[in-house]
């Protein structure tokens, strides 16, 4: 099994989790709204399912799957789990016109350890930066991510990560030596007339 645990050197990797410091702050003051096809509500169990066609919405963070389960403890945390084919969610980023994807067959999150767990076929996406792997996880208190290419804990022959990351942008269009809005001047060739 091929394992990642990625460190402070890769911030720019970091960023492409939708709950990370760059997702909208204010979006888990907001109000978490669920539609759904149908739900069923245990009480005695605490726990909620909603299926068929679900989505969920908080702020700017929108979430699509199958059947999303709601289960709350005695201290009322909750752990959500979503199954789809794929669950998709999406989020923008704060102070930035950009967005945050995601893509899995399912995601878990824990709110009482802010963890949030991608499996099978996970992938996320900010601009033209990607990671993917069999299982993503992210720990949003200690801001540290796993991404493995198989399944947690399991070792899985040939199995691989991938992350895709461009590098930003230079000032003047990345040529050295130019100053920012300046033209670029050619030099004659002197073997021409």
């Amino acid at each position: 099994m091929m394992r990642t645990t990625l460190a402070p050197a890769f911030c720019a990797v970091l960023l492409l989790f939708p709950a990370l410091a760059g997702a909208e702050k204010a979006d888990r003051e907001k109000e978490i709204v669920v539609g759904a096809d149908r739900l069923v509500a245990d009480d005695a169990k605490k726990t909620s399912t909603f299926e068929g066609n679900v989505v969920v919405t908080q702020g700017t963070m929108r979430m699509t799957a199958a059947k999303v389960t709601v289960r709350e403890d005695a201290e009322r945390h909750k752990y959500y789990v979503a199954t789809g084919d794929p669950v998709t969610f999406r989020q923008k980023l704060d102070n930035s016109d950009e967005w945050v994807e995601g893509y899995a067959q399912s995601a878990e999150f824990d709110d009482r350890n802010d963890v949030l767990r991608l499996h099978d076929h996970a992938r996320v996406k900010r601009s033209q930066n990607e990671i993917t792997g069999d299982f993503i996880s992210y720990d949003m208190r200690k801001e540290l991510a796993e991404v493995t290419g198989g399944p947690p804990g399991q070792p899985t022959a040939g199995a691989r990560v991938k992350a895709v990351i461009l590098p930003p942008k230079k000032p003047g269009g990345g040529v050295p030596g130019k100053p920012e809005g300046e033209p670029l001047k050619l030099k004659p060739d002197p073997g021409k007339p």
